[in-house]
């Protein structure tokens, strides 16, 4: 990875003289070659890398088949070519989030197909994929395959009684002959079925309600006897207050794991005792929060030695790291590390870097460095000298706290904006709420910083990639910790002088959705808002939401019902009548996390109070959009909407956004100013 697209963007960027030759346009109308265009065409999600043997396989989420999700294979002689034909559709829905969604050994692939639920088997040379599994509403996830026993194991959600969906750990067989027979059951919730590699020993992880995985997990170990069942099963590490993560076998049949029991997620191995061995402790996170199954962060190299991914100040670095020590952080350009894997003498992983969006990118196993990207999220060329790279911050916030940002200036190397004018700001807030603020090159921040509008990515109290008692700061003050540090940013940038203190916006999606819904219900720092799939109602979502996430807020407000009052007091459906600034509310209507009614009730309230707003709602789209036409209407309505809100006119041809009343609300603040 030597092209040009590495060069640093100061060496891009025009001199002061050419500067001065530049034309003057205001902030937010700057024309840029970014066309929203660029991320729907050849763009495509990237997810769940494997190895087997000389080959390599990942799945393709693609905007232009609707956001079907598609197993790809490259083979040694470096093609490639789609494994799933239309309309499988390669994805899991096991805690909604899915992950996890197949696995391969010896060229066969099992698989889960997203419309029915079952698992699939598809061999080499074979077109059509075969059943292994029943009909009924079940879904598998966390896929491997135990040869010893020609089976899969897998993590499986039953959906087919009343009440709550049942979790527990199965076998099916290659051949699909027989149902599924149950190995483990009984905890709420069961991730990372693994076995070693001799066969004898199985490891997974559980946790009960109301704990999520990144509070307290348990590591449980059995032994499997001849008949495929387990003996009585062993607690190996975690309980109360420790959460345990990506349980490995090595090659040599140590069990290795991440827990955060030091107060970050640092590596370990299991040894005599049992206890663990911690393994180069460091003030970073050896793992990322479990939304999704499979998440692998670490994997073993050939000498026996660990390549590990870890987040720290704001970024994801590798590490290499002998048993016992920690033989140093490898010097690489990735600043964003997905999912990281190792199989024999091949590394793989999905990262990207300031420059580069995500890719698919193989390792040298001797040195980490990059040796070949096999495929990009997308091949449209980007200059640096268009590119805003992330700028981390670290900035003071309410109580005395400190919180962290990543800030993207308005960079166009062909204009400049009118003397003594500073650019409006878009605050994001990121979803979960516990995860945290990609460093990647992401287009859909490019676009907007192309066309003269800055970005702060804000890691909120809560967020990930600062140890867990940054991670706790967010327990019992959902709605006012991230409120508290979206604001301190804006005001932080504001102060600095690199954002327009009268254009403040702010959006979110899903968690940060309702972050966005309380910073305008409850503060008047923004004068617009962007909700997409957002939370409106607080407890309504105890009500009506799934299982994973059913008893998630807890811990983020307070047990349920005895804390029903504090509920109501921090839901923003409750408190529309503190929304005084425009809002475009965005939603898909096949959501299952956050339903269209939290939408719903936020557009009614604003326009019984008159407040200017926009409403899109998309058939066929989840929690979360997947399809082309979504992401482009989304993408248009998005820079229309702070456009007409904040005065200036994109230079792109954009379809009319309908957003009735905001003429008389801009004339009223224009007045209000004036005075």
């Amino acid at each position: 990875m030597t092209d040009d697209r590495l060069l640093s963007t100061a060496d891009a960027t025009p001199s002061d003289d050419q500067a001065d030759e530049r034309p003057r346009l205001p902030y937010g109308s700057w024309p840029s070659p970014i066309r929203i265009e660029d991320l729907l065409g050849d763009t495509v999600r990237l997810g769940e890398p494997w190895i087997d043997g000389d080959e390599t396989y990942w799945i393709e989420s693609r905007p232009a088949e609707a956001g079907r999700s598609v197993l790809v294979r490259r083979g040694v002689d470096g093609t490639t070519e789609d494994v799933t034909p239309a309309p499988f559709d390669v994805r899991t829905r096991v805690h909604e989030y899915g992950g996890g969604s197949y696995t391969v050994a010896g060229g066969t692939v099992a698989f889960s197909n997203r419309t029915d639920g079952r698992l699939y088997r598809l061999d080499p040379g074979v077109a059509d994929p075969q059943p292994i599994t029943p009909e009924g509403d079940y879904r598998y996830a966390d896929l491997r395959f135990d040869p010893g026993r020609r089976r899969f194991l897998a993590v499986r959600e039953d959906h087919t009684g009343a009440g709550e969906a049942v979790a527990a750990i199965v076998e099916v067989p290659l051949d699909g002959e027989r149902v599924p027979r149950v190995l483990v059951e009984g905890p709420d919730f069961l991730a990372a079925p693994r076995l070693s590699p001799d066969g004898t020993k199985l490891a997974w992880l559980e946790w009960d309600h109301p704990d999520m995985p990144w509070d307290s997990t348990r590591l449980r170990i059995a032994t499997v006897r001849a008949d495929g069942f387990l003996d009585p099963s062993d607690l190996a590490a975690g309980g109360p207050d420790e959460s345990i993560a990506q349980p490995e076998w090595s090659p040599d049949g140590v069990l290795h794991l991440v827990s955060d029991r030091s107060g970050w997620w640092n590596l370990y191995r299991l040894v005599e005792g049992p206890r663990l061995e911690p393994l180069a402790p460091t003030e970073a996170e050896f793992a990322k929060p479990a939304w999704v199954f499979d998440r692998s962060t670490y994997g073993f190299l050939p000498d026996g030695s660990i390549v590990a991914v870890a987040r720290a100040r704001g970024r994801d670095r590798i590490f290499h790291i002998s048993p016992g020590r920690l033989t140093g952080e490898v010097e690489s350009s990735f600043t964003d590390i997905a999912v990281l894997r190792t199989a024999a003498d091949s590394v793989l992983a999905i990262a990207g870097s300031p420059t580069e969006t995500s890719m698919v990118v193989a390792l040298d196993p001797a040195t980490l460095a990059p040796t070949g990207v096999l495929r990009r999220s997308s091949v449209v060329p980007i200059d640096l000298a268009w590119t805003s790279v992330a700028e981390p911050i670290t900035f003071p916030s309410a109580g005395g706290r400190i919180a962290h940002g990543l800030f993207y200036r308005p960079t166009n190397p062909e204009v400049v904006a009118p003397d003594g004018e500073l650019p409006p700001l878009l605050v994001h807030s990121h979803g979960g709420p516990t995860s945290h603020a990609p460093n990647a090159l992401d287009l859909t921040v490019q676009l907007l910083t192309s066309r003269g509008i800055a970005v702060v990515d804000v890691d909120y109290g809560g967020s990930t990639g600062y140890g867990r008692e940054y991670r706790r700061e967010l327990e019992g003050n959902w709605g006012i910790v991230d409120v508290d540090d979206c604001e301190a940013a804006a005001q932080y940038l504001v102060a600095r002088g690199d954002a327009d203190p009268d254009r403040l916006a702010i959006e979110g999606g899903s968690a940060g959705g309702y972050t966005t819904l309380a910073a305008l219900a409850f503060r008047d720092t923004f004068a617009a808002g962007i909700s997409l799939y957002g939370i409106g109602d607080l407890e309504a979502l105890v009500h009506d939401d799934h299982k994973f996430e059913s008893r998630y807020s807890d811990g983020l407000v307070g047990p349920y019902p005895e804390a029903a009052a504090l509920y109501r007091e921090r839901s923003p459906n409750r408190h529309l009548d503190g929304i005084s600034c425009p809002v475009l509310v965005i939603q898909g209507l096949e959501d299952h996390v956050v339903p269209p009614r939290h939408a719903e009730a936020i557009v009614a309230a604003l326009a019984a109070n008159d407040i200017p707003y926009a409403y899109l709602a998309f058939e066929g789209e989840g929690h979360g959009f997947r399809g082309a036409d979504a992401i482009r209407r989304t993408l248009q309505a998005r820079l229309s909407f702070l456009g007409a809100v904040f005065g200036f006119a994109p230079a792109d041809d954009l379809p009319q956004l309908e957003v009735p009343g905001l003429a008389d609300w801009r004339a009223g603040r224009t007045r209000v100013a004036a005075r």
